[in-house]
């Protein structure tokens, strides 16, 4: 059961990520029905590296990405998460919109919140430009995806560290450790 949490909480969180990922390529590939002036190339470039740089490297690869690995290992590790409950909701769990700290799930709200919000936006944007948002987002969720299966092969090797904390609930892992 704790192993199927592990790979559970990892797989889930990059299907929804690849899941995007395709949603988005069809935006993508709808644009490039549109001959496009240099404007329109020019931003497309600029936002892709400025995406690549801010989503890719550091939202997903500083943050995101290796909280999702330590999080995950934790299904491995600690007996408190032998739940049923616990193993079914593991993507979210993975992702820090349950047991974790106070900070750690506003963060994880707050940006849920924005990035629907930025998505609703968009939808609002005419072709080509739709289009040119959409690339770059698909690249840094790209880019996210790769984190994540970079920090899941560095975490199989002894001794890995994780650079971010888990943000596990402190007073429900305090009183899980101290019982073991």
């Amino acid at each position: 059961m704790k192993a199927f949490g592990y790979y559970w909480g990892i797989s889930g969180v990059l299907l929804i990520l690849l899941f995007a990922i395709v949603r988005l390529s069809l935006r993508v590939l709808d644009m490039l029905n549109y001959s496009l002036n240099l404007w329109q190339w020019l931003s497309l470039i600029l936002f892709a590296l400025y995406m690549a740089y801010a989503e890719g490297y550091k939202g997903f690869h500083l943050n995101f990405a290796p909280r999702v690995i330590i999080r995950a290992k934790a299904f491995l590790e600690k007996n408190s998460l032998k739940s049923f409950l616990y193993v079914i909701l593991a993507p979210l769990l993975c992702m820090g919109y349950i047991y974790a700290t106070k900070k750690r799930k506003l963060i994880s709200f707050i940006l849920t919140g924005a990035i629907i919000t930025l998505v609703l936006l968009v939808r609002m944007l005419p072709q080509p430009w739709r289009g040119i948002v959409d690339a770059g987002v698909v690249l840094g969720l790209f880019l996210g995806v790769c984190s994540i299966v970079y920090f899941w092969v560095q975490s199989l090797k002894d001794g890995w560290v994780s650079p971010v904390p888990a943000d596990f609930s402190e007073s429900r892992m305090e009183n899980k450790i101290e019982s073991k």
